[in-house]
């Protein structure tokens, strides 16, 4: 049995979890459900570029098992899993500024500090808000030796070895007396339809229902064991857009930036000729913390052929464009394309050329407030670009807006 001590932020991250970000609590599911498709994008990849992962019966899915006799709920998937090293870094430590950069982030607005947990990382820990105990059971693609990792969110964690059969991660969840609500079918089908539906891969929930059997006098009520899936599971940048509505944009928005907020624009694209692929780019209406800070997080993901496989490439747009979220979709890069491969790929370099110039002229074409905003969350991006992007350099001068000394407001060089 190896005790350990939580790293000291997550000390303080736990106390805030259980303490003050409570108004927003059925974010943990969101949070653990992305962690699950996380890890079955990365075996998902895996199986398709190395023969010794190839597994033809594979298919991702991510369950969710209601027990109210055990008060528990768990999360499982059968992605990539972990390993004891991996428990350590992503779970008993953090290994990047995530978790002290989200504390010193704080603003104390419950709703807004509740919406930056998915942003630094730290979203494993938002199931303190509802629970006391919490165990992982892991195994690693590839590995002989499973794990369980127990904590009561106290301080201290346990890492010690198990069995399990299959690779993947099983969330162990024991509730609060007073967080039965999350026990609910209906909660939980509607937790999961407003934060992943877009997920590309089936959830499954698993529960007992009462089922009446007989009638009058002779009527006996038990409780029957059923499941449902509860999400869409369509990558929805593969839809046309007349398939899609404004709701889905946003639904799918929210799903990608771990909040409640709507974008300030979206532009959905699909390209075809020479290279085909599809973008769907959101701006977001508020900065991410972190846009000032040279280990700014990426938020573009890049797929080949709806296979993920990457969301930490910086440089799939600008830099000057770092606040853009949203997914890149290539038919033409091959599936084992690696990091070095990517950073002098002529395909992504045509991709980046044309969606930098689809994303400038989207936020040209801004209007009224939306411009105003805009203009106070990026204006000095824009700055940058103007320095930096030689071939954009006109439509940016378009953008950029500055103080005058004769009108009032923010002017263009066209005023």
């Amino acid at each position: 049995m190896a005790k350990h001590q939580f790293q000291t932020e997550i000390g303080q991250l736990l106390k805030l979890m259980t303490h003050s970000l409570y108004s927003n609590k059925e974010i943990f599911i969101r949070e653990l459900v992305s962690n699950s498709s996380d890890a079955i994008d990365k075996f998902n990849y895996l199986q398709l570029t190395d023969e010794s992962y190839k597994d033809e019966n594979w298919s991702g899915m991510i369950h969710i098992n209601l027990d109210e006799d055990d008060n528990s709920l768990t999360i499982a998937d059968n992605g990539i899993g972990m390993n004891e090293e991996d428990l350590m870094n992503n779970l008993g430590t953090i290994a990047k500024s995530g978790t002290k950069a989200f504390v010193e982030s704080l603003t104390g607005d419950a709703k807004k500090d509740s919406n930056l947990i998915g942003q630094f990382g730290v979203g494993f820990y938002s199931v303190f808000m509802v629970s006391d105990a919490v165990d992982v059971i892991t195994k690693k693609a590839g590995e002989d030796q499973a794990y369980k990792f127990s904590t009561d969110g106290t301080g201290e964690f346990e890492i010690n070895p198990v069995t399990k059969e299959e690779h993947g991660t099983v969330i162990y969840i024991k509730l609060k007396e007073e967080e039965k609500e999350f026990l609910q079918k209906h909660r939980i089908e509607s937790v999961v339809k407003k934060y992943s539906n877009h997920i590309a891969y089936p959830i499954m929930m698993h529960f007992k229902e009462d089922e009446t059997t007989g009638e009058g006098d002779d009527a006996v009520t038990k409780k029957v064991k059923k499941s449902e899936q509860v999400n869409a599971a369509t990558a929805l940048w593969t839809l046309s857009k007349s398939e899609l509505k404004k709701e889905d944009y946003i639904e799918f928005y929210k799903s990608l930036s771990h909040g409640d907020d709507e974008p300030l624009t979206y532009l959905h694209n699909k390209v075809e000729g020479a290279q085909e692929y599809t973008t769907l780019f959101y701006i977001p209406k508020t900065a991410p913390m972190d846009i000032n800070r040279a280990d700014y997080t990426s938020h573009v993901k890049l797929y080949v052929k709806r296979v993920f496989i990457t969301d930490d490439d910086k440089e799939l747009l600008p830099t000057y464009l770092r606040f853009v979220m949203g997914i890149i979709d290539s038919e033409d890069l091959p599936l084992n394309v690696s990091r070095e491969i990517l950073q002098e790929n002529r395909i992504l370099a045509n991709i980046k050329q044309g969606a930098t110039k689809k994303i400038l002229q989207a936020i040209k074409k801004l209007k009224g407030e939306d411009a105003e905003n805009f203009t106070a969350q990026y204006n000095n991006q824009i700055k940058e670009g103007i320095y930096l992007d030689h071939m954009n350099r006109d439509l940016l001068l378009d953008i950029v807006r500055y103080k005058s000394s004769t009108q009032e407001g923010m002017v263009s060089f066209a005023d």
